[in-house]
């Protein structure tokens, strides 16, 4: 049985399954168990991890998944590459369901999350641009015609905003929202791993059109009829992702020292 793997895909509401022909591994991690045991199998030349976020059966709600324990767990297959796609709700009228945007920006707006690996000593990274420049460029060329560039206003959840949270987003330049982009994506710039996030627009947030409020059902029933599209953008994406990692991602932990080893 081989573990290892370079890419992994850590896949969002609604995809809980990825790869054909795959063998799965529990992985124990320093933080515990990951969302579920991961699966790897080759893609195209590659070999692909996948893990679900929320776990195979979305038992873990965005303020629970062991998002340290994810992070970790991947690097420790080897993988130095993750796509993660996820579901969000559009700050823009033009943002309707089934748009997909390859965001560059975040705003984290959750609270009482752990969101480092670092709780010792001086471990400081910078975060300007928190996603690969490297993976968003694969992501963008899809047949999807996803829009380019935005800003992924993270909130805690599990609850929807309300019409003055989303009228609020907007207009601090908020272009969609989400509740589990932070702090994975934080996270795996402190492991070196590159990053790239390709959202999935469900709904319109609360407060951008009309009296309509967000509903569970809305979001799981968007993200069903998009599921089969996702998956080809990703099973595509991964084929064509570099094999030398030239980006600021890769050198990220360059010249700091670290309070222990990584995997």
């Amino acid at each position: 049985m081989n573990a290892a793997a370079e890419i992994g895909v850590i896949g969002g509401s609604g995809l809980y399954a990825l790869l054909e022909d795959a063998e799965e591994f529990d992985v124990s991690t320093p933080y515990g168990a990951p969302s579920d045991p991961i699966t790897v199998a080759e893609v195209g030349g590659r070999r692909v991890a996948f893990l679900p976020r929320h776990g195979r059966d979305h038992r873990y709600p965005p303020h629970k998944i062991p998002y340290r324990a994810n992070l970790w767990a991947l690097r420790a297959l080897g993988v130095r590459q993750i796509l993660a796609p996820c579901a969000v709700g559009g700050l823009r009228p033009e943002l309707g369901p089934g748009t997909f945007v390859v965001p560059d920006q975040l705003i984290d707006r959750t609270s009482g999350r752990v969101h480092t690996f670092y709780d010792a000593g001086a471990v400081h990274l910078s975060f300007a641009d928190p996603y690969c420049p490297n993976g968003r460029a694969v992501l963008l060329r899809t047949e999807v015609e996803p829009v380019d560039g935005g800003t992924m206003v993270v909130v805690e959840g599990p609850r929807f905003s309300t019409r003055a949270e989303s009228r609020w987003f907007a207009s601090i330049g908020g272009t969609v929202v989400n509740m589990t982009g932070h702090p994975e994506a934080v996270l795996a710039r402190e492991l070196a791993l590159c990053y790239s996030t390709i959202a999935l627009v469900t709904d319109l947030d609360a407060g951008v059109a009309g009296d309509h409020g967000v509903t569970q059902e809305e979001v799981f029933r968007v993200f069903a009829a998009n599921t089969a599209r996702l998956r080809g953008v990703l099973m595509d994406a991964v084929t064509r992702l570099p094999t030398v990692r030239d980006c600021v991602c890769a050198t990220a932990l360059d010249g700091i020292k670290l309070p222990f080893d990584l995997p």
